[in-house]
């Protein structure tokens, strides 16, 4: 199941007619396709729309390893479940020998996050890491073949635009059809470099481009959420006075002086951002492991300097849905005009509607691992569904154990961009990501054969897990960088033979090996 097998009998019965099988089911689709679009079927009429929650950090962790205990920040006691996790960190330890590490495992923060909801069935979706930034999106497992065209970015602008401790890393995804766009940031620091943020942000988002002819740069994009260390200052006021109206809970005094807010009086892109009120003390400059604002003496090049840093809402999270066009706008979309791509057409955005509430906008005291606070955000999307089918329907075939070979069933649904890199994972019933897979299958190489229903896939019984489990499928389509089916979890039966004659070491894979830690646990 991990390689290529002899191809040349499980070809022979279905080589000639391939070819016009898929053709036939081509069309079969198409027509249903239409048919539906006639009566109503995809998401016309009297459906009003699903909610979805989302559940958004940022975190400048200051190079600190996670701490113990991240059920608080993921608000895992909350009466209602996220359907989505996107968590934007900063600063990132990223030393040497820790980033060769990283290499080939997974660092902290993320091993922490995915050891954390994995077994609440929430599945990493995509990740990028730029030198301190790292950026992770969690979905519930439900929704995981209805998030697609995954595609993740940088852009440095650090050190001339060489260095990535400062700039920004994206991921843009397909959520039912509608198209959002993260962006975690981390920008310039420091009380006069204001504008120089401005103009870090600008650059990022004319610079970073998806490989999408609609949806090419971040502005593009239906929805987008941007965040993290964005370094803007409260000027003018002092430290007392500062501090004062923070011990005092006016927090709206400090407002007028906040940089960002400032400049959204003036610049045109921050205009279009939205952002819910800062009724939350400021999450920077904390002493590392309290609850205390910066009480550090300074050194400069001749002895220490008392001047201490004043407290700011430096992490942020903000958002933009694009806006609808008027019948002025349509022209210009359609024409030349200098704004054609960064509005909607009206009917498209009355038909699948999406609508964005800020539910929460708070920081969280209780963690003192960096000199920042994180930042949590709550949203609810309300979306109507442009498909509510996924691509390929995925089942396993009779009985599965590691004593006999066995064939899984795949139905493909609606058109598809297959090829010959697509494959079918076997997966642990809680795994983490895409890539936590047992084993997996090439599902060209494995065909064995084809009828008007399904296509059976071959699977040898030396990957299948001796000692058996809860397992599930998952197909996984190159051109679209994401999983695209999954099946109902099924039962891998212990094996019969290698138990009778004395299990051995060796022949115990990944998925025993995990099986057989929880049971002495246990």
């Amino acid at each position: 199941m991990g390689g290529p097998i002899d191809a040349s009998s499980k070809y022979s019965n279905v080589e000639a007619n391939s070819m016009a099988h898929y053709e036939n089911k081509r069309h079969m689709i198409e027509s249903d396709m239409s048919s539906m679009e006639q009566n109503g079927g995809l998401q016309r009429g009297d459906y009003e729309g699903d909610n979805f929650r989302l559940h958004m950090v940022t975190w400048n962790v200051a190079t600190a390893d996670p701490p113990d205990d991240i059920s608080s920040l993921l608000h895992f006691d909350s009466s209602e479940d996220a359907d989505l996790y996107v968590i934007g960190l900063q600063e990132v330890y990223s030393g040497p020998l820790r980033f060769m590490s990283e290499v080939v495992f997974d660092d902290p923060w993320s091993y922490v996050l995915m050891t954390a909801l994995a077994p609440r069935q929430y599945v990493k979706v995509s990740s990028i890491r730029m030198q301190g930034l790292l950026l992770l999106i969690f979905s519930k497992l439900e929704h995981l073949p209805f998030i697609r065209d995954i595609q993740a970015t940088y852009t440095r602008t650090g050190i001339f635009g060489y260095w990535g401790n400062k700039g920004g890393v994206s991921i843009r995804l397909s959520l039912y059809g509608h198209m959002l766009c993260f962006l975690n940031c981390h920008l310039a620091a420091h009380m006069k470099h204001a504008a120089e943020r401005v103009v870090e942000f600008e650059y990022i988002t004319d610079t970073q481009t998806f490989n999408s002819e609609k949806d090419e740069r971040i502005l593009d994009h239906r929805l987008v959420f941007w965040f993290g260390d964005l370094n803007f200052r409260i000027q003018d006021h002092g430290l007392h006075f500062v501090r004062t109206c923070i011990s005092n809970q006016n927090y709206s005094l400090l407002w007028s002086k906040d940089q960002l807010i400032m400049l959204k009086q003036k610049e045109k892109l921050l205009q279009e951002f939205e952002e819910g009120p800062l009724d939350f003390q400021p999450t920077y400059k904390f002493d590392v492991n309290t609850d205390t604002y910066d009480s550090r003496l300074y050194r400069t090049w001749f002895a220490f300097n008392s001047k201490k840093r004043k407290p700011a809402w430096t992490d942020r999270i903000l958002w933009r849905l694009r806006p609808k066009a008027s019948h002025t706008d349509k022209q210009d979309r359609y024409g030349d005009g200098p704004d054609a791509k960064d509005v909607m057409p009206l009917e498209e955005a009355e038909e699948y509607l999406l609508e964005i509430r800020q539910d929460l906008y708070t920081s969280n005291m209780e963690y003192s691992i960096s000199d920042h606070k994180p930042v949590t955000g709550i949203f609810t999307l309300k979306l109507k569904k442009i498909y509510t089918t996924p691509l390929v329907h995925l089942q396993a075939e009779g009985e599965w154990s590691a004593d006999i070979d066995a064939t899984l069933l795949y139905s493909p649904l609606q058109p598809f961009p297959s090829n010959t890199w697509d494959w079918i994972g076997l997966y642990k019933v809680g795994f983490t990501s895409v890539s936590d897979y047992i084993t997996y299958t090439w599902v060209k190489d494995d065909e064995v054969s084809i009828d008007e229903d399904a296509i059976k896939v071959y699977v040898s019984k030396e990957e299948i897990p001796v000692r058996g489990g809860e397992c599930m499928l998952g197909y996984y389509c190159n051109t679209l960088q994401c999983i695209i089916g999954v099946s109902e979890p099924f039962r891998v039966h212990e094996s019969k033979v290698v138990i009778e004659e004395g299990l051995m070491h060796e022949k115990i894979n990944s998925l025993d090996q995990i099986v057989a830690t929880e049971n002495i646990r246990n």
